[in-house]
């Protein structure tokens, strides 16, 4: 809760002086937070303490709307082509910002025109872990056990994180075949 409460003051004294200056009655009508993930992930669950706190202290309706898809891009083009006027806020992240520039030909957004960004709310570790019963106890070990049993050890992740972190690595860096499994958190339309 502490890192709730300092990530909430971090974010509260620059938004605060944003728009003392820009706006002195803002917020004066809700305010929607834009999330390009699925309930329940890092970013939401930020997303929502942020809101209940700005909520509670400006006394006006922050509200937190889940688009996920595209690797983000989604939630992110939706708040890019939003009024400027800060009531449409993004909690983005690296797959749309950071990733997927280098990934798509074309973006509907550009990460460095279009945001401004507020503060830096967390930072999510990247985490490999395998099976109790798998005989590994390194990397090394995986790696060499992937390399003997080509495209039959499964490995599952966000499916932008097939193309951009871990299938790069594991056939180009690990000369190894892996059996991907991506997790697709949004619905297909």
């Amino acid at each position: 809760m502490k890192l709730a409460a300092n990530l909430f003051a971090t974010l509260l004294v620059t938004l605060a002086a944003q728009t003392a200056s820009a706006q002195s009655s803002y917020p004066n009508r809700p305010v929607k937070i834009l999330v390009g993930f699925t309930p329940g992930t890092a970013p939401d669950l930020a997303a929502r303490i942020l809101a209940d706190r700005f909520s509670e202290v400006w006394g006006t309706p922050f509200v937190v709307e889940n688009i996920p898809g595209a690797g983000s891009n989604i939630a992110t083009e939706r708040v890019a082509k939003a009024a400027a006027d800060g009531y449409t806020l993004l909690m983005g992240g690296n797959p749309a910002l950071v990733i997927n520039p280098s990934l798509y030909e074309t973006l509907p957004f550009d990460p460095l025109k279009d945001f401004e960004p507020i503060s830096q709310v967390f930072i999510a570790a990247n985490v490999l872990a395998v099976p109790p019963e798998l005989p590994v106890k390194t990397v090394a070990e995986l790696v060499a056990l992937a390399k003997a049993e080509p495209g039959k050890l499964p490995m599952a992740m966000p499916a932008w994180a097939r193309r951009s972190i871990w299938a790069p690595n594991c056939s180009n860096t690990w000369r190894m075949s892996i059996l991907h499994q991506c997790h697709i958190a949004a619905p297909r339309r």
